[in-house]
């Protein structure tokens, strides 16, 4: 497709249409190792684990389910010398390290979308923003409150962005409040084939989710079998563990659902205004979680989620995006994977900024490099906009292509003769070029050629009407919605059963909060 015409908006958005059902995930064939660059040597590394098993054997975590804290103590844990606090003896640490999974496979509803962690060409998957609740309607990019229609929207758009592995659901407005991640979740994993990564709010409505999700995979043994659906389960930082993320581990446990072990720590806040403490607060409760899935739910593979935030000092603030909030990410991930060995996942996108803008891009491309770099396995993130409160369509499509660049950039280059083309340089005649070069001919469809990104000239952009990446991204958005087929992609008896059960999270749930009835 050449580069400079005027309609090439309107041909991609002819060509995005066509693709209805769920984009599989590009895969890059490797080149070399993976690129890689950290602030941490390898001393520094252990030095830091060190410091994040003596938080958990030395001083404890505090652990608020009462089942979960006689499993500890039967496991071996010690009393802390606070109330609820518990000591994980390192010997404790050391066997859940060693027996809790090193891979993970996040399955779609086809197998072609399945997502196998770490990915064997050496790469990373992106996903979703989640927790926002606000939109950026990509028609008008008018604000709104997020909405049961904006999930299908964001589906629909996530389905045709191959970079993207799996989608978030959002919170939402306009059902009851209790149960918004009950209606969230049963409307995006019916309008997805990709995997879809679930976030309980309440303790109550984890089972109702789980049940969702084996509706939509077809069955408990099939969920089982193929996990379409992965949990959150976070530390309420310091060192703290709810009884609701406790009973998120023990569900993921009975349905064979995959963990991100999330820890969010505040620099300033809930954590030390210093990076380094950052990552070892992030680390000891990610470890921490870890062990608890090893006692509750043996066998569970576990994803460490390091997701780091930053007070800013003067506003009160939460920013993700700052340099603060890099740094302590990439020092994260270098702890988690190469000091603890394990699957890792952290933002790889997002800014601080209320609006697809400049600064949006640039400390998003930031962000995204400073984390694929350090060697993340998960980059979290895409479209979300005010420090992952907003989710735009738009955004999300140029996070796509950033996405593709940045795998492509930390894919390192080959050296050999051959792919040198060194024996061709050594005998170019004078005032000679490559353009026939028999290697030129073969690699030059290997260069990675951008999807909404421009590369035209002036005369052509004027012609357009100064037509933006912008522009671009907002008519594959626009295409990709228009293409959404309206039931979605389960049968009419899954949508039924989805529904009821959501009808009856409504009434027992917010019943129950109401002082009517117990929960079932």
């Amino acid at each position: 497709m050449e580069q400079g015409s005027i309609d090439r908006p309107a041909r991609r958005a002819r060509v995005v249409r066509k693709s209805l059902t769920a984009t599989a995930f590009r895969q890059e064939s490797p080149v070399g190792p993976r690129a890689r660059f950290g602030f941490l040597d390898e001393g520094e590394v252990e030095t830091l684990k060190a410091r994040a098993i003596a938080l958990l054997a030395d001083y404890g975590v505090v652990v608020l389910h009462p089942e979960a804290r006689k499993a500890f103590l039967a496991a071996g844990a010690t009393e802390g010398r606070d109330a609820d606090r518990l000591r994980l003896p390192r010997g404790m640490i050391a066997e859940a390290m060693t027996a809790t999974p090193k891979t993970a496979r996040l399955a779609g509803k086809r197998r072609d979308l399945d997502l196998a962690l770490p990915r064997p060409d050496g790469g990373f998957v992106m996903r979703t923003g989640t927790g926002g609740h606000g939109y950026v309607n990509p028609r008008d990019a008018k604000y709104r409150n997020m909405d049961l229609t904006a999930v299908s929207e964001i589906a629909a758009v996530a389905n045709t962005l191959d970079q993207v592995g799996f989608i978030a659901h959002p919170f939402v407005h306009g059902v009851p409040e209790k149960t918004a991640d009950i209606h969230s979740f049963g409307r995006l994993i019916a309008r997805t084939d990709k995997h879809v990564w679930m976030q309980p709010y309440q303790w109550q409505n984890v089972d109702y989710l789980m049940k969702i999700a084996a509706i939509a995979a077809g069955g408990e043994a099939e969920l089982r079998a193929n996990p379409i659906t992965s949990a959150i389960t976070c530390s309420f930082t310091p060192l703290e563990f709810k009884f609701m993320d406790t009973q998120v581990i023990i569900a993921a446990g009975q349905y064979g659902v995959p963990l991100h072990a999330c820890s969010l720590p505040s620099s300033g806040g809930t954590a030390p205004l210093s990076v380094p403490s950052m990552a070892v607060m992030a680390a000891a409760e990610i470890v921490g979680m870890t062990v608890m899935a090893h006692v509750l739910a043996p066998g569970i593979p576990v994803i460490a989620t390091p997701l780091m935030f930053t007070l800013d000092m003067r506003t009160g603030s939460a920013l993700q995006s700052c340099v603060e909030s890099l740094q302590a990410a990439n020092m994260s991930v270098q702890l988690m994977k190469d000091g603890f060995g394990m699957v890792t996942h952290t933002y790889g996108s997002g800014s601080d900024t209320p609006d697809v803008d400049h600064q949006s891009m640039a400390e998003r491309a930031l962000i995204g490099q400073t984390v694929a770099l350090a060697g993340a396995d998960i980059l979290g993130g895409v479209g979300q906009l005010e420090c992952a409160t907003v989710f735009s369509p738009v955004q999300a499509v140029m996070d796509n292509e950033i996405g593709a660049m940045m795998r492509r950039f930390i894919r390192r280059p080959s050296l050999a003769e051959e792919d040198m083309n060194w024996a061709e340089m050594l005998r170019i005649r004078t005032g000679g070029h490559f353009l026939d070069s028999p290697h030129t001919i073969q690699t030059c469809r290997d260069q990675l050629s951008p999807s909404v990104f421009l590369r035209q000239g002036r005369d052509d952009y004027e012609k357009s009407g100064r037509r933006t990446a912008f522009d671009a991204a907002r008519e594959a958005a626009l295409a990709a919605i228009a293409a959404a087929p309206e039931e979605g992609v389960l049968s009419e008896d899954q949508r039924a059963e989805i529904a009821a059960l959501a009808a009856h999270a409504d009434e027992h749930i917010v019943a129950a909060y109401a002082g009517a009835v117990e929960v079932i």
